[in-house]
């Protein structure tokens, strides 16, 4: 491929990681309107059995599942980050705000750089570096409002810190995607990827299916997990895969740095005003670490 080519394919990666994030800074907002009405670990279930119901028959379709043991035992490892992220995020969302959510969701490109160090060998340049200390400043700013005695009094709420040890766990996810992807398509990769996952939530929502009311689900709650499904499940899921063979993890992950800007905006279009002026400094230093880190001489 040319130089020429190469930059355009790299622009066209990039903008599908700006429409990833998009979508996924919508799930905070939509999941936050429909946490109430099913309990996490079984809403999460519910999301991953439907996407790969969908997803799978296209799948076949166009590629044949490509199934191995190999495969399903490499996607297991990386759905297991998943859902650990995912029904921390729903609980959480129960005690805490979107925009929380999205801030501290901004960690996971320092915790990946440590993961990708670790397993793959990926080393980040200097001021990559300073931009993820800088990432850090501006998350610990809106997660405590820029009140420093609040930050120094540690007053997190329940649903911050649970939503931290999903972080924790989706940290390992773009790392994970690189180091056991063996060329397979990224569609066949997403598809198993949703199968197992389905199948550890199967494991950790069984004995909950009986207490669940399906009939008392409302509509709105239906359409919130269509939209979560399709959009935020599957396009995300795969886009984010593919983007990582390209640009490799810490820069995939640090597009998590745009969530919260996102997110402001979203919650301000629906009517629900902004934060305290003093919160908006801290995203805009998160915003500026996201644009840094993509910067990556040679590419």
């Amino acid at each position: 491929m040319s130089e020429k080519g190469a930059k355009h394919s790299l622009l066209f990666i990039h903008l599908l990681m700006l429409l990833a994030a998009t979508l996924v800074s919508t799930s905070f907002t939509v999941g936050a309107a429909i946490t109430a009405e099913l309990d996490p670990a079984v809403l999460t279930f519910v999301r991953f059995t439907l996407a790969a119901c969908i997803f799978g028959p296209w799948v076949y379709y166009k590629y044949g599942l490509g199934f191995s043991f190999s495969l399903f035992f490499r996607c297991a490892l990386i759905s297991g980050c998943l859902v650990i992220f995912f029904c921390a995020m729903f609980l959480a969302l129960r005690y805490t705000s979107a925009l929380n959510i999205s801030v501290i969701f901004a960690l996971v490109p320092s915790i990946s750089g440590l993961y990708a160090l670790v397993l793959l060998g990926e080393r980040l340049q200097k001021e990559q570096l300073v931009a993820l200390a800088c990432g850090l400043i501006g998350v610990i700013w809106v997660i405590f409002r820029g009140d420093l005695a609040q930050l120094f009094a540690m007053q997190w709420n329940r649903g911050d810190v649970i939503f931290l040890v999903g972080c924790i766990g989706m940290g390992l996810y773009t790392p994970l995607v690189k180091l056991v992807h063996r060329g397979e398509s990224m569609a066949i990769m997403t598809f198993w990827v949703l199968v197992t996952g389905s199948l550890w939530l199967l494991l950790v929502t069984g004995s909950r299916f009986r207490t669940v009311d399906w009939a008392a689900v409302p509509v709105f709650a239906w359409a919130g997990i269509a939209y979560l499904v399709v959009f935020t499940t599957i396009i995300t899921f795969f886009l984010t895969q593919y983007a990582v063979t390209y640009l490799g993890p810490t820069r995939v992950a640090a597009y998590s740095y745009l969530y919260p800007a996102l997110v402001l905006l979203i919650d301000l279009a629906l009517g629900h005003g902004l934060p305290p002026l003093r919160v908006i400094p801290g995203v805009f230093v998160v915003l500026a670490a996201m644009f840094v880190l993509q910067r990556k001489k040679g590419v």
